[in-house]
């Protein structure tokens, strides 16, 4: 039985009461009560005495259940937004949610308690407001079509079955999943609702009057999963920060042009898959409001392991790996780049290929048709690689053509801006393929030359790059106008200096908090691990130094649009002293810019301010036996 995909939600002093809105009356009915006071869940509970207060709320599905310093919350769909269906499956965009207190007050906690609350309920809203959270209830958006025909004849529920890496409220509804582990006669099953955190957009287009339906879906991994520059690189799992699964689907109705009922219609599905991810060793770049802070490479010796175990995953997911490194052979990112390739002569795995394409050299000069460089370079192993093919009814996958062997996985420093635009022009050579295959376009045709599905295509894979990179580094993502248009612009370069300053001021002074609201949305335990300390402990001349660069800011102003006739030696004097101490101010920052950094609190990085002040960097052969004391690095 698929989840329920309408709800009524019966809210009342004492309890909370779930549950689904059928049209057919004879259809049996099922519901979920939960005690307010302690917690505690039962399905199919008697129905008690209906109080006169009791409220009623439409709600399209529970995302799941946090505990905070007053007890727990569940989070509930309130409205949602059709993106479009893939097959006969709907999928929905998270539009609108709500945040409800199992408790009625928070009268047991003291007045800091209740701040710290507020604090934890805002970096909530945060997360639920800026994360793109994506769902369907008869479709498992967590799994490719290629991992779901390979469930084909699997019963158990989709929670169960679903990719746990994408499973991005799997935390939420630990509740409800250990209860229906727990109990053999209370299934809740179909109440919890897998969502992912990515991309999804769904196009009906046409090409040679043959209609199809296009889809993109980016999902995010809530492994090691944060911002820039507060989550780098591996940990001793295999994990690596900003791990992005990117499915290109399309959907062939055979039936379209026939007279044959919708109900026995069948479809043609391809789908193929790319993956993208942070260099698979230990580093970091410590933020000290520099613009680009200095790269700092671990000599750990976990990282053979960790590296191993990162592929091994990898292969095991995908199969052979065809791994694109884009970044700099020369400059800061040149250690990284030496390190990468060392690991992989050391693994020395038959089942690992990988290429060193320089992007900024090779495509130097605006010339970004020289991407297509790396199309010549993998041309055997892409061809070899194929993508996913199968036919599937209104329910299910009924028979698989061929299979996808293998894997791009394609990184740069951020896996933001150059690796989706080596993505988008990958995707775009196999799609010519595939849409070949099916009788779209004739055997040599090319869908470029179809300049309105041309502009789709282009357009997804822009607004992809920016779902990605907003997640991860609070801007839209860089080069954008290269895949949207085909060529790089002046335009476009002034757009990307846009987006480095918003980069560079959220990474330094926003980021700790969206960091906090990651950590606490997918891990962190309030009552396990501590409280939230709101306290700016830095020494008060540090707190003041911003303010006495507004005043001084200030003071030369109102020097300035004085009356010139009120000019004088004692004005200059007065401009002069400002202007010095403005100097001293910012030289002063810049020298303590650790200190000026927004932090995360919940999982602090561990760093000592003091030392990193001292040093101003520390070198990049340090141990992790150093790193754990000065740095913190964390290994979760």
């Amino acid at each position: 039985m698929a989840i329920h995909n309408s709800l009524r939600l019966y809210i009342s002093i004492d309890t909370f009461t779930i549950e689904p809105v059928f049209n057919d009356p004879s259809v049996v009915t099922e519901n979920i009560v939960i005690q307010r006071s302690n917690g505690q869940v039962r399905l199919n509970a008697p129905a008690g005495r209906v109080p006169a207060d009791e409220e009623v709320m439409s709600i399209y599905g529970i995302l799941g259940i946090i505990r905070l310093l007053a007890g727990e919350y569940m989070i509930v769909v309130t409205d949602r937004q059709r993106v479009g269906q893939i097959g006969e499956h709907d999928i929905f965009k998270l539009k609108e949610y709500k945040i409800m207190p199992f408790s009625r007050n928070n009268l047991a906690l003291s007045e800091a308690q209740t701040g710290e609350e507020a604090s934890y309920i805002s970096l909530l809203h945060s997360h639920l407001q800026s994360a793109k959270l994506h769902f369907a209830y008869t479709y498992d958006l967590t799994h490719t079509l290629q991992r779901q025909a390979e469930l084909r004849g699997n019963i158990q529920p989709m929670w169960e079955r679903a990719d746990e890496r994408f499973f991005w409220n799997y935390r939420l509804q630990s509740k409800f999943i250990d209860h229906t582990r727990r109990h053999k006669d209370q299934d809740l099953g179909n109440f919890i609702l897998p969502i992912i955190n990515g991309f999804v957009d769904i196009k009906e287009v046409e090409i040679n009057r043959k209609p199809f339906t296009f889809v993109l879906i980016s999902r995010r991994s809530r492994h090691r999963a944060g911002t820039r520059y507060f989550s780098r690189g591996v940990d001793i799992h295999g994990n690596v920060s900003n791990f992005n699964e990117s499915e290109q689907i399309v959907v062939v109705d055979t039936a379209a042009q026939s007279t044959i009922p919708t109900a026995v219609r069948n479809h043609i599905m391809l789908s193929h898959v790319q993956t993208r991810g942070s260099i698979p060793i230990f580093w970091t770049q410590i933020n000290n409001i520099q613009y680009t802070p200095k790269l700092q490479i671990f000599n750990d010796p976990q990282t053979g392991n960790a590296f191993r175990r990162h592929f091994e995953a990898q292969k095991r997911y995908y199969g052979t790996q065809l791994v694109i490194n884009l970044i700099n052979k020369k400059g800061y990112e040149e250690p990284m780049g030496t390190t990468f390739s060392k690991q992989i002569d050391i693994l020395s795995d038959p089942d690992i290929k990988y290429y060193h394409f320089d992007f900024h050299h090779e495509c130097s000069k605006m010339r970004w048709h020289r991407v297509s460089l790396l199309l010549d370079h993998y041309h055997e192993d892409l061809v070899a690689q194929g993508y996913f093919k199968a036919e599937a009814n209104r329910h299910m996958i009924q028979r698989v053509y061929h299979r996808q062997s293998s894997v791009v996985r394609t990184n740069c420093m951020d896996c933001l801006d150059r690796t989706n635009v080596v993505q988008s022009v990958i995707s775009r050579w196999v799609l010519n393929r595939q849409l070949q295959d099916v009788g779209i376009l004739a055997v040599g045709e090319q869908f470029e030359t179809f300049k309105q599905f041309e502009s789709v295509f282009r357009d997804v894979w822009a607004d992809n790059a920016d779902i990605i990179s907003c997640a991860y580094s609070g801007t839209g993502a860089l080069k954008t106008d290269f895949t949207r248009t085909g060529k790089r612009t002046k335009v476009g370069a002034l757009y990307d200096l846009q987006n480095s300053i918003v980069r560079y001021i959220k990474n330094n002074f926003l980021d700790g908090s969206r960091q906090d609201a990651y950590d606490l949305f997918l891990s962190y335990d309030v009552h396990e691990n501590g409280s939230y300390p709101l306290i700016d402990d830095r020494p008060l001349h540090f707190k003041l130094m911003p303010l006495g660069l507004i005043i001084g800011f200030a003071m030369l102003v109102s020097c300035a649009i004085i009356p010139e006739s009120f000019f004088s030696t004692h004005v200059l004097a007065f401009a002069s002293f400002w202007v010095a101490v403005i100097v001293y101010i910012i030289h002063f920052i810049l020298a303590n810019g650790v200190y000026y950094v927004n932090w995360p609190r919940l999982v602090p990085l561990g760093y000592d301010l003091a030392a990193m002040t001292r040093n101003h960097t520390f070198e990049s052969d340090t141990t992790l036996g150093t790193a754990e004391v000065e740095l913190g690095w964390k290994n979760e």
